[in-house]
């Protein structure tokens, strides 16, 4: 049986090609694909911490492979930095609006019989809030690391970012963030001697 051709992962595979963080000079490049993978280590993490230590039931295996697909119509969209996505309430549903537009494109990449299957995790909409909130919790987290790399370089131009980050995050106060700000954190100050001990 022929299968027709299908573009869709040749397409995102140029996530690595769009660069993050574009308004600011920085020390370390970072693309949308490796912080794709950061982001989904992370809410596969903080998932997990979810449920072994505050009463958690999520489906972790889940979360993570939304994660992987958080970003991915930035292939299509470009990365906009935070500031112009969240300038105004105009800008923020106009982007939404155009966002909405290029998951469905990607979507329309795919056979037929996988769109269903794929929507759940390229369609943000369709994630379980509390899938969306872990997520968007690693996300942050995963651009306050970044800060945090950018700070350790030298690179003071990123110190506003970390300060505004890190206190979204306690704002939002979720238990596993705080976990994993005691327990994992600390150690990406290390060198890489200190981790192998």
């Amino acid at each position: 049986m022929a299968h027709s051709l299908s573009h869709f992962f040749a397409y995102v595979s140029r996530l690595r090609w769009i660069k993050r963080w574009g308004l600011m000079r920085n020390a370390i490049e970072e693309n949308v694909a490796t912080h794709s993978w950061e982001v989904a280590t992370l809410a596969h993490a903080l998932a997990l911490i979810r449920n072994r230590h505050f009463g958690g039931q999520v489906n972790a295996d889940r979360i993570a492979a939304a994660a992987l697909y958080h970003d991915a119509t930035e292939v299509i969209t470009g990365d906009l930095p935070t500031p112009v996505k969240y300038h105004s309430k105009v800008m923020r549903e106009a982007f939404g609006d155009i966002e909405h537009k290029a998951e469905a494109e990607l979507l329309a990449l795919l056979p037929d019989d996988l769109r269903d299957d794929f929507a759940p995790y390229v369609r943000e909409s369709r994630l379980p809030a509390e899938d969306k909130e872990l997520i968007k919790a690693a996300d942050r987290l995963s651009a306050w690391l970044k800060c945090q790399a950018e700070i350790r370089a030298g690179n003071r131009e990123f110190e506003p970012a970390a300060e505004q980050i890190r206190r979204r995050l306690e704002q939002e106060g979720l238990r596993e963030v705080a976990y994993f700000m005691e327990v994992f954190a600390p150690s990406y100050e290390q060198p890489l001697d200190n981790l192998l001990e």
